[in-house]
């Protein structure tokens, strides 16, 4: 039995290593911690035991999980995705319960011996209903599919299934009382959370915002976390002394305070909260798997992975289809969420508590989730694949897609190619018709390409990263491209094709910063464009006038910066926030060397340490408060400041021979 610093410190220590091995593999964290969980639970290396300690913690996770569900909790998208989401959201979550108790009955008859209660059974649809919304939303995000047909139906079905975790979680351990008792039981649990809502809902709101409004006002950022603390942990009591959950007062903690200008702040202070003790809340439902049992009765496990994922890949397909979907939009929707997901660990986990399914089943559905999740990722990842060759109509969809926008494009001789068709590719739309200039835009945004066809724009449903689609597009007619989105993995798919079909067209591309710059430009793109450099130049533009400095000069100091690929302002003195530790050495950035008595540059001359060997440079020299040139021929002495520009690993190897 371990203390509880102990157990903290080895969940602490497994959960890292689990996390480093996943995101090394470019999967999802959480299946990390499942692993982790596993790995040291009590059926396996047996590190840890399943103490109440860890179920604790595991609880909290929840808690702050719930909470952050109520706080994206959003009135105005639910309606204007009411459709989706009340109609093809429920209709799945419901049809996947009804498909797992006729299951339930079906084996009951079948093998009395393997009988399933129709309260197990409604248990178990409700946590097989639930997907993934972290690994789901993540492959989308990467994919740049959010915005897509499919991608909006896909967040539809999560808002809703998000949305039924909350009456599952009162339903569920009502369902363990005795038959007799289940109707009285399920009706004082259903009026006692209409009641606490009710009063939470109705005095809450405004409670809610005059108390935070309160609290702001001392500006103390540790009163205003110690607050939010309060506040969650508060309310899950309150629904908890009801004779609820502790996670139904987390999730109206949350919607209360989505309604509050506070909002944004608490969702970045609740966030590491969160997202450890989430982790730990994965690490305790892994410890739950017997990995002797799962290898003994592997084929029972392997018909629970496919059977369930086929039959919900099924239901949600059928049911996007008709809801007007075509088949590709319908099977990627069924694709995408064929999955077990979080929630279904905690209803499951509720379950297990309230005593409604048999241990031995609920570690047979427990290995055939994690699984599943498992396969989640490589899933959506070729989903593209799957569908187009099972989908016999996708092939003349997007055929008669790509046709009707080679169309368009025939006729057109020496246009632009807009990548992306959001506000950046919309404002240079507008500056291109203004000067006359033909242009033809691609975007993965139905609603906004029908939108902007509607307005009269050249604007096409397609995907620049494709290759048929920069064909339909007269990429051998144009005379330049311009990408618009500020994602280099897709942009450098996009520079790839664009040099296979057009070596010699000019192509402009926007970047977050000048990290990527090089890479874009040894990619072939002609100029980037850094969101952040383009901004400082214009804030040092706008402050320059207002000082007096003449207009001539501030146009010409800008566009020398330009024309020296902006050589001047790359670099800059970092912060502990200002870079990802997977990505610090690659940044150009600035660093300030003080030399001390006895460091080895000194009464040398600065040419002799050979510091552009290790591909870095002395931007500045100063010396008793002044800035000198910083020539090949100056001696340093003790007190000069060096200031040194380069990659994150050349600034330190150039400091190692200053100092």
């Amino acid at each position: 039995m371990h203390s509880g610093l102990e157990l903290t410190l080895l969940l602490l220590g497994c959960a890292v290593l689990g996390v480093v091995a996943f995101r090394m593999l470019h999967l999802p964290p959480m299946l990390g911690y499942l692993a982790v969980g596993v790995l040291i639970g009590p059926h396996a290396l047996a590190l840890a035991d399943d103490s109440p300690a860890t179920h604790s913690l595991a609880e909290f996770g929840v808690v702050f999980l719930m909470f952050s569900i109520g706080l994206e909790f959003s009135l105005a998208q639910l309606k204007s995705m009411r459709r989706i989401v009340f109609g093809l959201g429920l209709a799945q979550v419901v049809l996947t319960i009804v498909a797992a108790m006729a299951f339930g009955l079906f084996i009951s008859w079948w093998a009395p011996r393997l009988h399933v209660s129709w309260q197990a059974a409604f248990a178990l649809g409700g946590a097989l209903a639930m997907s993934s919304t972290a690994i789901v939303v993540k492959m989308l995000t990467e994919r740049l599919e959010l915005e897509s047909e499919h991608g909006r139906r896909i967040i539809g079905i999560l808002l809703f299934q998000d949305l039924a975790v909350v009456p599952l979680l009162i339903l569920i351990p009502s369902l363990a009382k005795p038959a007799e008792e289940l109707v009285v039981t399920l009706g004082w649990a259903l009026l006692k959370a209409a009641f606490v809502l009710a009063l939470l809902l109705k005095f809450g709101q405004k409670l809610m915002r005059f108390w935070f409004t309160v609290v702001a006002k001392r500006r103390s950022q540790e009163l205003f976390m110690l607050n939010l603390l309060l506040v969650t942990l508060g309310l899950a009591w309150v629904t908890e002394q009801a004779g609820l959950s502790l996670a139904l007062g987390a999730f109206v903690a949350g919607m209360l305070i989505s309604e509050t200008q506070y909002k944004h702040q608490v969702e970045e202070d609740i966030k590491p909260f969160r997202d450890v003790l989430l982790g730990l809340f994965f690490i305790t439902v892994g410890m739950l798997l017997n990995l002797q049992l799962v290898l003994e009765q592997w084929w029972v496990v392997l018909a629970l992975v496919i059977f369930p994922v086929l039959l919900k890949f099924a239901i949600i397909a059928l049911l996007a289809k008709a809801f007007g979907s075509s088949d590709g939009v319908a099977m990627r929707t069924g694709l995408a969420l064929a999955q077990a997901g979080e929630f279904g660990f905690v209803l499951l986990n509720l379950a297990s508590g309230s005593k409604l399914i048999d241990p031995f089943l609920i570690q047979l559905v427990l290995a055939s989730m994690v699984l599943s999740m498992l396969a989640a990722p490589f899933m959506i990842a070729n989903m593209d694949k799957i569908v187009m060759k099972v989908a016999s109509n996708e092939w003349m969809m997007q055929s008669l897609q790509l046709t009707q926008l080679a169309s368009r494009t025939m006729k057109t001789q020496k246009h632009v190619i807009i990548a992306g068709f959001g506000r950046s590719g919309q404002s240079l739309a507008t500056l291109l018709s203004d000067e006359k200039l033909p242009w033809y835009a691609l975007d993965l945004d139905p609603e906004r390409v029908q939108e902007a066809q509607s307005a009269g724009a050249n604007v096409s449903y397609g995907d620049a990263a494709r290759r048929e689609s920069l064909i339909a597009a007269g990429i051998n007619r144009a005379s330049a491209l311009v990408i618009t989105f500020a994602d280099t993995r897709q942009a450098l798919k996009v520079l790839h094709l664009v040099h296979e079909l057009a070596p010699n067209l000019a192509v402009i591309v926007r970047s977050h910063d000048d990290s990527d710059l090089d890479v874009l430009k040894g990619a072939g793109a002609t100029e980037v464009v850094p969101e952040a450099l383009e901004s400082s130049l214009m804030l040092a533009s706008h402050a320059l006038v207002t000082m007096g400095v003449p207009l001539r000069r501030v146009v010409h100091r800008v566009q020398t910066a330009r024309d020296e690929r902006y050589a001047s302002l790359r670099g800059y003195f970092h912060g502990a926030g200002d870079v990802s530790d997977d990505l610090e050495h690659t940044y150009v950035r600035l660093h300030s060397v003080t030399l001390r008595d006895g460091a080895p540059a000194i009464g040398r001359r600065l040419g002799e340490l050979g510091l552009e060997d290790v591909e870095a440079e002395v931007t500045t020299l100063r010396r008793n408060g002044r800035s000198l040139e910083g020539d090949p021929e100056t001696v340093l002495l003790a007190g000069d400041v060096l200031v040194l520009r380069g990659a994150g690993e050349a600034v330190s190897r150039a400091e190692s021979r200053l100092v």
